[in-house]
């Protein structure tokens, strides 16, 4: 019981497992004509990572006869932690998702659900937050967040691979003072790309491919320049039947920037594979992990559908100085059913959860003004980057029995948020940089639960109580202080120090306060409240950069304290709603290695060192669930024979981690494991192709699991993961 209606209630309801995005559009960018307004490059400079560089690289850089314009923006914080993956490095990458793109770079963990069929469902961890990583990791593309205010996490593989120019990962919470939510773990943005490159008209690119488990995929894209203008589209379709019953994916995926989209999705929720375990009930279930393709839950699944429109301009106001103008507005509704599984107690009268469809909307609006200043003083730099933020978020969810029947519950709530903000970064020296940057953000709620007591619900297990309303209001900070010194053209140390916080989002404050009594059945309604404390955090970092002679090396150290951490309570009788933790701390270390031994073979890998633990609290000095404490990546891309031949490996492993649900730390652990992928590719003139196995081992394994809330009986349910998978693409380019 514990384990299904959790699942039910935190993760698959509201988006981890939705998937699919179908945009329309087409990029329009045009280079600033001496002083009058244009649409911005927003592939690249709406960015506001790319506006915070000193001498380092980020507008002004020193020169043996004073200072000029750099030729390259600074894509990251100063005092930060960055990886920067290339469109080279995707393109050389044996990996099929995003996701484990991503994986490769120290530090980054991934928990995967519902078959990983194309990385739908996979979570991207940056510093061990476990349950909780999608809502403490800030995505962004070209700048823009895609974290909403509700409880989805970002679905990457709605993101075309091949439109993509390089992924810019900032770790820690250094990103909050220009982003404000979402952004303690760190920054991920995924930055696109546009024009078909100097001195093309136009360029184009097809490619088809198929694999194991009947995947079946095709891209294409399309890109121009005219004089100033440059266009871009990039589409692709992707079918998969999935490793797991009820795990088929159908996808198609577009992004262009007309700064129009659209998407609807589908997918089915095949549920976790259990062990048997004894419920609080006193029933048991059938052990299921001989069979780790099937399905828990047959008929549940999900659908999303989409609208989304931004816009925006860029006008010069003086010399170094541009103003920055981004609007948008954003509409999503998602229904979901949950049916539970067919054997799970089939003569237990409440084998269906309190209630079984959802039907929600959130629409977003958004304002984003900034202004970026670039200047020098004498010998010192200076780049200032200042706006405005305004989001305004409206959600409806309404929470039936079944679809078609009156609803139970129907959730109402509004919120605002308005912040400003302001980052400066000096280059003292043309060897020192030293950054600093500050955020005020209001905060302001309102929510509201219409209940209708007589509509049809599973009377055995009673209905969720209503909600008692919630008016609040609240004022957050963020702050950041950063340093970087060049000894010499070969060795560099960085430091930094923030604060950043997180903001309850909407369906966590629907999912608050006991929803029921204590045992025996049948359970007598507790009213919930909405009621969340924010959760905030501080946290240093320090660390040295190795350059030369084709080795490139960083490597950190950080220590960062968070209160009022938000969680979920699984436990039947009190639980099945979201609290606030005792104080947490993490700390670890994180290194990433590159080595060139010549223009045709490159050797990469990077390794890191997670803590995540209580630090209060009943649970004091237990790990963190779903951590592990060791992963790390090794690789290397040859060039066999020029570009007509090339392979590409790389290995990925991670320690044991405690099963979700298990503060107690007393559970079994899901096994340490790790996976080989390889890839063989070639061009040649136009045409190109590529043969890839992942998990080349055929290992069997997940990352993500949930222990029973009886402590101590084994009790266990996983989300299996694919055995070997092999993909043969090819394709050409005009």
């Amino acid at each position: 019981m514990t384990l299904f209606i959790r699942q039910a209630t935190r993760r698959t309801p509201l988006g981890l497992a939705l998937l699919g995005t179908l945009f329309a559009g087409s990029v329009i960018t045009c280079a600033a004509l001496a002083q009058d307004a244009t649409l911005p490059e927003i592939n690249v400079n709406a960015t506001r990572l790319g506006n915070t560089g000193g001498n380092a690289g980020g507008g002004v850089v020193a020169t043996g006869t004073g200072v000029a314009v750099a030729p390259a923006p600074n894509i990251g914080i100063v005092g930060a932690s960055t990886t920067v993956i290339t469109k080279e490095d995707i393109a050389h990458a044996p990996n099929q998702t995003i996701q484990e793109i991503i994986a490769t770079a120290p530090g980054v963990q991934l928990t995967n659900l519902y078959g990983a069929v194309n990385g739908t469902g996979s979570v991207v961890d940056l510093r061990g937050f476990g349950a909780f990583a999608s809502s403490n990791t800030l995505f962004l593309v070209n700048g823009r967040r895609l974290n909403e205010a509700d409880l989805q996490g970002v679905d990457l593989s709605t993101i075309p691979i091949q439109s993509i120019e390089r992924i810019e990962i900032t770790r820690g919470n250094s990103g909050a003072v220009l982003y404000g939510d979402n952004a303690v773990g760190g920054v991920i943005n995924v930055v696109t790309k546009a024009g078909s490159g100097i001195g093309k008209p136009y360029a184009g690119r097809i490619e088809g491919g198929v694999g194991s488990y009947g995947q079946r995929e095709g891209n294409i894209s399309f890109s121009t320049n005219t004089g100033p203008w440059s266009s871009s589209m990039f589409a692709n379709a992707v079918h998969s039947d999935g490793y797991r019953v009820n795990n088929k994916l159908d996808q198609q995926n577009g992004i262009g920037f007309l700064n129009l989209s659209a998407d609807r999705q589908q997918l089915g929720f095949p549920g976790t594979r259990a062990n048997q375990y004894s419920l609080d009930f006193g029933f048991t279930v059938t052990n299921q992990l001989p069979d780790l393709r099937g399905s828990s839950t047959p008929n549940d699944y999900g659908k999303k559908q989409g609208l989304n429109a931004t816009t925006g301009f860029t006008k010069t106001l003086w010399a170094g100085a541009e103003l920055i103008v981004d609007g948008g507005v954003r509409n999503k509704k998602q229904q979901a059913g949950f049916f539970g599984d067919p054997a799970f107690v089939p003569n237990f009268p409440g084998n269906i959860p309190p209630y079984n469809f959802v039907n929600s909307e959130l629409t977003t609006w958004s304002v984003t003004p900034r202004l970026s200043m670039k200047n020098i003083f004498g010998s010192v730099t200076s780049n200032i980057l200042t706006g405005i933020d305004f989001y305004d978020y409206e959600y409806k969810s309404s929470r039936s029995y079944l679809d078609g029947t009156p609803p139970n519950h129907v959730y109402n709530l509004s919120q605002q948020t308005v912040a400003g903000y302001w980052q400066q970064t000096l280059g003292l020296l043309p060897s020192t940089d030293f950054s600093y940057g500050g955020r005020i953000q209001q905060f302001n709620l309102r929510a509201r639960d219409k209940y209708d007591p007589t509509a049809p619900g599973d009377q055995n297990l009673g209905v969720i109580a209503q909600a008692t309303p919630l008016d609040k209001q609240e004022t957050n900070h963020a702050l950041h202080i950063g340093l970087e010194h060049r000894f010499n053209e070969n060795f560099a140390v960085f430091g930094r120090a923030a604060q950043a916080f997180r903001t309850p989002n909407v369906d966590e404050r629907v999912v608050t306060g006991p929803s029921f009594t204590q045992p025996p059945l049948p359970f007598a309604p507790i009213p919930q409240n909405f009621q969340l404390k924010t959760q905030t955090s501080h946290d240093v970092e320090a660390g040295l950069k190795i350059r030369g002679g084709g080795l490139d090396i960083q490597t950190s150290v950080y220590d960062m304290h968070l209160k009022d951490e938000i969680h979920f309570n699984p436990i039947p009788g009190i639980g099945f709603y979201n609290y606030n933790l005792d104080p947490t701390h993490r700390y670890g270390s994180e290194t990433s290695v590159s080595l060139r031994i010549n223009d045709a073979f490159r050797l990469k890998g990077g390794f890191a060192y997670t803590r995540a633990v209580f630090e209060e609290g009943q649970f004091a000095g237990n790990d963190v669930p779903l951590v592990s404490r060791l992963s790390g990546n090794a690789g290397f891309s040859w060039n066999i024979w020029q570009r007509y031949l090339v392979f590409d490996a790389n290995a990925r492993f991670w320690s044991d981690r405690r099963f979700d649900n298990d503060q107690p730390n007393k559970a079994q652990l899901i096994p340490a494991n790790g996976t080989i992928d390889l890839k063989l590719s070639g061009e040649i003139d136009r045409f190109f192709w590529s043969a890839s196995v992942v998990n080349l081992l055929d290992n069997y394994y997940y990352d993500y699991g949930i222990a029973s809330a009886t402590v101590g009986n084994g009790s266990i349910a996983i989300y299996p993961l694919p055995a070997r998978v092999f993909m043969f693409k090819g394709g050409m380019t005009f």
